[in-house]
């Protein structure tokens, strides 16, 4: 695969996104439990991206590509297409710049992440995610209407927003007078994975870096074992919905490949069982997909003793009904 080597963004493109964010988003913090410390027999710190703007990083890179924008692009307007997280990211920060936005959502997106994409004042249109093709309609309702699609992870604007959260943990461990040996990290389309190995390598190169994904819709494993993009074949019927993609971007891939190390897998039953951990440890409200790394860690057992590991929490954005059932489970 021939990617432009101009398109993939570098640690001063992630440095220069962190600038425009400043005051737009929160730096969230790393947290610590004593509990997941003496499961793990490593030192942990998770990441609360689930405490960040409208939920989720997805914040980050909205709001970087669309300052970016060229005064014509934004009399225009903007298209994305998301189950939610990206879709409140790209709402919000739309509504912030003044700018109109359309947002191609699945039908089976949780009723909050829908709700809240409205109330940022973006046009949701919904489709079927087990048989239409969302970028289709996306960039269909960008050429009739003359917008500018917003791609969820395959822009190196979006990819170097999400990177200022790696560039937060780089500082914040630093500031503690310590390195990461290990970081583990939800992965959809991989925006997220993208961004945080560039920035997390360009001060710790020896890091090892793992997507992690339910099992069903581990694209990107499977792809990082084969050396090319490999589709999954269900695009539905999982709980984790913000990591449901068809497959690596082919921009995104092309950076993970170079970063990562193996992918992990997670059953439901893992993440259920991790969703439950962060909130009684952490009293933090984390959705399925974004609670994949902390299943995959809780997995591992004492697989990685006397490491220092953080993972990622990625978005907290639960639908209150399914994270209430969830938490009678335990």
């Amino acid at each position: 695969m021939n990617i432009d080597p101009i398109s993939i963004p570098d640690i001063n493109d992630i440095k220069s996104a962190a600038k425009r964010l400043e005051g737009k988003v929160i730096h969230t913090p790393l947290l610590q439990s004593d509990a997941l410390d003496v499961l793990t027999g490593a030192r942990v710190f998770v990441k609360a991206e689930c405490l960040q703007t409208t939920g989720a990083f997805k914040i980050r890179g909205a709001t970087n590509a669309l300052a970016l924008l060229s005064e014509q692009q934004r009399a225009g307007g903007v298209v994305a297409c998301s189950s939610g997280n990206h879709a409140q990211g790209v709402a919000e920060a739309a509504r912030r710049l003044g700018i109109s936005a359309t947002i191609v959502m699945p039908s089976d997106s949780p009723a909050l992440k829908v709700a809240r994409t409205k109330r940022s004042g973006a046009t949701v249109v919904l489709f079927d995610r087990a048989s239409e093709d969302r970028e289709k309609i996306a960039n269909s309702i960008a050429e009739e209407e003359n917008r500018t699609f917003i791609h969820p992870f395959n822009n190196p604007n979006v990819i170097a927003g999400q990177g200022t959260s790696g560039l937060e943990i780089v500082e914040d461990m630093q500031g503690m007078g310590l390195s990461i040996d290990r970081l583990l990290t939800p992965a959809g389309g991989g925006g997220l994975t993208s961004g945080l190995a560039i920035s997390v390598h360009s001060v710790f190169p020896n890091a090892a870096i793992h997507t992690v994904e339910p099992i069903g819709f581990d694209d990107f494993k499977r792809s990082l074992e084969a050396g090319e993009i490999v589709s999954n074949e269900n695009l539905s019927g999982s709980i984790c919905d913000a990591v449901l993609t068809p497959e690596p971007g082919t921009l995104t891939f092309e950076i993970v490949k170079r970063h990562c190390s193996e992918g992990l897998v997670v059953s439901e039953a893992s993440v259920r069982k991790a969703m439950r951990f962060a909130f009684e440890e952490f009293k933090l409200v984390v959705e399925p997909g974004a609670a994949v790394a902390l299943a995959a860690l809780l997995d591992a057992g004492q697989k990685y003793q006397g490491e220092i590991i953080v993972i990622m929490l990625s978005g907290g954005n639960a639908d209150p009904e399914l994270f209430s059932k969830i938490l009678a489970e335990g």
